[in-house]
């Protein structure tokens, strides 16, 4: 098994970017650092970074993390990196970036989405021809806003990267992806692993974006070596080799050891994800269900929500609470909140696709309108939206033996008590929060024995190194899970009849 090896693991999100740095003989985190994001927002839903303040946090962390450690950089072998999904970073012919990256929460790409919709003939058609829907988050959208909102820009289009490809790109000077992420840009093809021409020539006839694309290569596969200039930087040798990466939700289900069948990760942050392994494409008629590829190589099915700590992050600050007196409150409440039901759409629904959708909070009478019901009736709403979604996976075959939950809201020993009930599943925490960055160093790892001919299954390398904490278990309590499935049914109910209202 592997030893005597240091790998970098950066997670550069949305809110900001994480690196660990993890010794491959003790299997442990040696340090780690994080540094914030600025987010741009403009009205109509524009949502924009620099991808300068990518480049600049994940220099601090990588200082910070190495001097937080006493590492020797020479000592670091490889380096994985995850990056935020969907966001479009266009390159000019020297390599530079043309214009702040519009991000995966952007939706001021809506028209544009509905127009390459069109034009292809449909959604089931877009369906038949990559495999996923168009959602408005995906890359696609945004590159014909490009071409029609700012022509001067797409004029000196040259290079199209996502948000990990640009940071590999930095970090190596090589322009190149993997399936894994570029399955989220909705012009990529997941039953054949290959760009999509059709989607490509729907946003610009003239075909001049097939050469605007970045290698396609293996997820075992290195981007490349260091650059020179990183190298001389931060101290690393000039054989330190960078990973494939991928997409966040790729990397995390790595991080969370979801490599294989029966393990389905869900994740609780202000939006939440739930998703699983397959070693076949898994694809939805009905476009509820991402039918992305996986970092490993194989593929990722995932339902995506919108509003997951939104709720309860919302409902807190209302209620001038803190974290503790959240969880202490809600605590208080009964499985059902007492007859309170929230269909917590703040931000809309991806899934449902219900982008105009606005929240409900149903049930309340003059007994049950206190702060600990609407407290939980917050928790207990988010995680109907997460069952919505698992119903989709289990429809397509997808059972889970137990759910790896990974971001806030997994701190919180009722709220995982809850989604063991609701979705009748037992539930778990790895010990390492930071799944992101995990699972990039394990790929970084993964990636560097492939190099030295070392094919070590990547599952070998999670089951070694991820590793769960059996204080943060919660199997189903089985009159919860009745009285839930009951809710539940309410829950549909009241979703279906608001529909109208949208």
């Amino acid at each position: 098994m592997i030893s005597n090896t240091i790998t970098l693991g950066i997670d550069s999100g949305t809110q900001g970017s994480k690196a660990i740095i993890f010794d491959w003989d003790s299997r442990q985190i040696i340090a780690e650092a994080f540094a914030p994001h600025q987010l741009t927002t403009f009205q109509g839903g524009g949502k924009e970074q620099d991808p300068q303040w990518w480049i600049n946090a994940c220099t601090k962390v990588i200082k910070e993390a190495l001097n937080k450690g006493q590492v020797n950089p020479r000592q670091i072998k490889a380096i994985g990196v995850s990056g935020q999904q969907h966001g479009f970073v266009p390159l000019d012919q020297e390599g530079n970036v043309i214009r702040s990256a519009k991000l995966w929460c952007d939706t001021a790409t809506n028209i544009q989405c509905e127009k390459i919709i069109e034009k292809i003939g449909g959604v089931n058609r877009v369906i038949d021809s990559i495999g996923n829907s168009m959602a408005v988050g995906f890359t696609a959208s945004k590159v014909l806003w490009l071409k029609e909102m700012e022509p001067e820009n797409y004029r000196k289009l040259d290079t199209i990267l996502l948000p990990h490809d640009y940071l590999n790109f930095w970090l190596t000077g090589e322009k190149k992806t993997e399936c894994g992420d570029a399955s989220g840009t909705a012009y990529f093809d997941v039953k054949t692993k290959t760009w999509s021409r059709e989607i490509l020539k729907a946003i610009d006839p003239s075909g001049r974006l097939d050469q605007c694309l970045p290698e396609l290569i293996q997820s075992n596969d290195p981007v490349g070596l260091i650059r020179p200039e990183i190298a001389d930087e931060f101290g690393f040798a000039l054989d330190t080799l960078v990973a494939s990466g991928s997409g966040d939700n790729m990397i995390a289900a790595i991080g969370t050891g979801n490599v294989s069948d029966g393990v389905i990760t869900a994740s609780l942050g202000t939006s939440g994800t739930i998703y699983a392994n397959s070693s076949s494409p898994v694809i939805d008629p009905n476009g509820e269900l991402a039918a992305f590829c996986s970092g490993t190589g194989e593929w990722l099915p995932l339902i995506c929500t919108m509003n997951v700590t939104v709720s309860t992050e919302l409902t807190r600050k209302l209620l001038n609470l803190n974290i503790q007196e959240l969880n202490g409150l809600a605590s208080q409440a009964p499985a059902g909140s007492e007859g309170i039901i929230l269909l917590p759409y703040f931000h809309g629904e991806r899934t449902p696709a219900l982008p105009q959708a606005t929240a409900t909070l149903f049930g309340i009478n003059s007994t049950n309108y206190t702060k600990s019901n609407l407290l939980r009736s917050a928790m207990e709403g988010a995680t109907f939206g997460l069952k919505y979604g698992m119903e989709i996976l289990q429809n397509h075959g997808i059972d889970a033996e137990e759910i790896r939950l990974v971001g806030g809201g997994s701190k919180s020993a009722l709220w995982r008590q809850i989604i063991a009930d609701v979705l009748d599943c037992s539930v778990i925490c790895p010990v390492v929060e930071e799944a992101g960055a995990l699972g990039a160093a394990i790929q970084a790892i993964w990636c560097y024995e492939a190099q030295k001919g070392n094919e070590t299954p990547i599952k070998d390398i999670t089951d070694a190194c991820v590793l769960l904490d059996d204080n943060k278990r919660a199997d189903p309590i089985a009159n919860n899970v009745k009285t839930y499935q009951d809710i539940f049914n309410q829950y549909l109910k009241l979703d279906s009849a608001l529909r109208i209202c949208y």
